[in-house]
């Protein structure tokens, strides 16, 4: 499965943006999708998750209450609303699919390219 994601940008603290992560290639239905993110100087680490049928999300702590995964399997898209935004949560965010049960790991075996949110404070 090819993953497109888009949705990054520079914001104010306080604000939103709104990430989407667009696949190809093959049932998308079949796949638990993730964001993660990686900050300057820092390993990658995960931020939300969620299962194939959209019916269980799981967020890091760091970002619980502001950020919200969603998916639409008609569309083979996958969102991330990110609400409240800090200037930590400044990052390169990617989007990636694994096939059957969500993971909080970095296993997954398919990544998007990464799009960059800059928070200013």
């Amino acid at each position: 499965v090819q993953l497109q994601a888009c949705g990054g940008g520079l914001v104010q603290a306080g604000g939103s943006l709104r990430h989407s992560c667009a696949a190809s290639g093959r049932t998308f239905s079949n796949y638990a999708i993730g964001w993660f993110r990686q900050a300057p100087g820092k390993e990658r680490e995960f931020a939300a998750a969620i299962n194939r049928n959209g019916g269980s999300t799981y967020y890091a702590d760091s970002v619980k209450g502001r950020f919200t995964i969603s998916r639409d399997n008609a569309k083979n898209t996958v969102y991330l609303q990110m609400n409240s935004l800090k200037p930590e949560d400044t990052a390169v965010y990617y989007c990636a699919a694994r096939v059957g049960l969500v993971s909080m790991g970095r296993s997954y075996d398919y990544w998007g390219q990464g799009t960059q949110v800059t928070v200013s404070s």
